[in-house]
């Protein structure tokens, strides 16, 4: 198929910023895409490598007994060994499958982590140290969640990894996360580079929460570049179908969570150079028979491509959550049952303190799930369409995740603006009313005209510090994406632990949401919306076990 649009500006932030406004929506003209859905070449949600044998992973017997907060609060989870039977739970509980649904004849698979049109373009790879369940051979695997297997690409013995070891100075293992910007592009076109980092940020956060539960902690190598990434992963040395390549996002390494020293942020360069001497294996599965060249999101992915840099610690708050009491359900229980809302009915209402106990949840902690993953800088702030919450009038109002943004994000907006702190929020939450009335047109007008957004208890915009951030760096462009994923993940389990359902929204008008504001630069820019209220179930549709595929595969044979 044919070539579309291209950035024509290359140079670093200003290419970014042209690419962001060229993929904003407006009521008269939305981002490019294909206009229409070719069926014949939707992607496989499904990434396998060719020619290998995988190592089938155990499937979780008995759920952890942690209750919900504990998916956040770090200690009354006790650790557990980094056996196969626990990775495998690890990534059942974060990358895994949730469920079949089924209508008539059709039927599509649900997964942990949530993605924009049930596309998924985030693969999931781990480095593994010689395990005795594996023959004590360590080495770099993708993980496959349709078959919940390990895919071996390469293999090491000790030796090998005693540096890594040593680097590191703890037991543990390595994490990455790519993209594949075609599945997304195949269906939202031009835009499809933002939901994608979406996505990143959402599987960052189902990591940590899965981590978490098993007694580990995450820590993102902020250091390493986009290179040093594809190094490790043997891309260098993959042969990729054209437009399929799987784009390096991240490197993350998953440890004991309680560790009195410092974990490093990088790894050190010779022993990323060892990985060229491994020789890796297998051939990317072809996805789509087609494509559609994006050049546009090849653009703005270049000009994205992180450097080595130097690392970062961050220190956030260390207050307890204003929810203290423990909950009476499971955080596996939570996680499985996470499901996006097609619509809702229009009337559920949820109560302040629930609203109040949520949007703490997004207040990064140091020694919590999943913002201790220590993306960086707190750089989202949360614009709220508050609906239907007994207890707090119906209006427009504001919540300041980083108190340094106050003043300027204050001035910024329109001078009649309240910025009235809510009655009875915790000290540490620093939320404030803008104005009072019914925003509920609005909310949706703002999100293409999807009722989802009106038809909630609340909806959210997640307004970025933008240009400063991009400016600096231009990669931090996906960083933002990132903490909305992040931020997203939170709201879709605190809607199942408070009795609602959630819903990302990638599809708005830019522009009208910082009208609203009075934003008239791209100082603060809004990059993903949300909504939560009560879902609408339909009825005619049948949901099956995650992996009945895989018992169903083992009675033929």
């Amino acid at each position: 198929m044919g070539k579309v649009r291209k950035v024509e500006n290359i140079n670093g932030f200003h290419g970014v910023v042209e690419y962001h406004e060229t993929t904003k929506h407006h009521p008269n003209r939305y981002a490019r895409s294909t206009g229409y859905l070719d069926w014949a070449t939707e992607p496989n949600p499904f990434r396998r490598y060719e020619g290998i044998e995988p190592i089938p992973l155990p499937l979780t017997k008995v759920d952890p007994e942690a209750d919900y907060l504990t998916l956040f609060k770090r200690e009354s989870n006790s650790f557990r060994p980094f056996s196969l039977q626990n990775i495998a739970t690890f990534l059942e509980l974060s990358m895994g499958l949730s469920a079949w649904k089924t209508f008539g004849q059709s039927s599509w698979v649900l997964r942990m982590n949530p993605s924009s049109g049930n596309l998924h373009p985030t693969e999931t790879h781990l480095i593994l140290p010689p395990i005795p369940e594996n023959g004590d051979q360590g080495g770099v695997f993708h993980y496959n969640p349709f078959l919940h297997s390990l895919e071996p690409r390469t293999t090491f013995r000790d030796l090998f990894w005693q540096r890594i070891d040593q680097h590191f100075a703890r037991e543990g293992f390595l994490v990455g996360l790519t993209s594949i910007y075609w599945r997304e592009a195949w269906k939202y076109g031009e835009r499809a580079f933002r939901y994608c980092n979406h996505d990143v940020g959402h599987a960052m956060a189902c990591l940590s929460f899965s981590a978490n539960i098993l007694g580990w902690k995450v820590t993102y190598l902020n250091s390493l570049s986009s290179s040093d990434i594809g190094t490790i992963l043997g891309f260098q040395k993959t042969h990729w179908k054209e437009f399929e390549r799987e784009e390096p996002e991240l490197l993350m390494f998953v440890h004991r969570g309680a560790t009195e020293s410092r974990v490093p942020r990088t790894i050190p360069s010779d022993i990323i150079t060892s990985f060229e001497t491994l020789q890796f294996q297998g051939e990317p599965n072809l996805l789509s028979k087609d494509h559609v060249d994006w050049d546009i999101i090849d653009d703005v992915s270049a000009l994205t491509v992180k450097p080595r840099t130097d690392e970062e610690t961050y220190r956030y708050r260390d207050h307890d959550y204003c929810e203290i009491e423990p909950h009476t359900s499971r955080g596996a229980e939570i996680i499985r049952q996470r499901r996006s809302a097609q619509s809702y009915d229009g009337k559920t209402t949820i109560r302040k303190e629930d609203l109040l106990a949520i949007l703490d949840k997004t207040i990064p902690r140091s020694c919590s799930a999943p913002f201790d993953i220590e993306l960086g800088e707190v750089s989202v702030h949360l614009l709220l369409f508050v609906h239907r919450v007994v207890g707090l009038e119906a209006g427009l109002y504001f919540l300041i995740r980083n108190d340094n943004d106050y003043e300027d994000i204050k001035e910024r907006c329109h001078g009649h603006f309240l910025w009235k702190r809510v009655k009875d929020a915790p000290q540490t939450l620093s939320l404030y009313l803008l104005k009072a009335g019914d925003y509920v047109r609005e909310a949706m007008g703002v999100s293409c005209f999807q009722e989802i957004a009106s038809d909630g208890a609340f909806s959210v915009g997640m307004i970025a510090k933008f240009r400063e951030n991009v400016e600096k760096h231009p990669y931090l462009y996906r960083n933002l994406f990132w903490e909305t994923g992040m931020i997203g993940q939170i709201l879709y389990l605190e809607a199942e632990a408070h009795s609602v359902r959630g819903t990302g929204i990638g599809c708005f008008f830019d522009d009208l949401v910082h009208e609203i504001l009075g934003l008239n630069d791209n100082a603060y820019q809004s990059l993903y919306h949300f909504t939560i209220g009560g879902a609408l179930e339909d009825e005619r549709l049948t949901t099956l076990p995650p992996y009945y595929h895989l018992k169903e595969a083992n009675r033929v044979e």
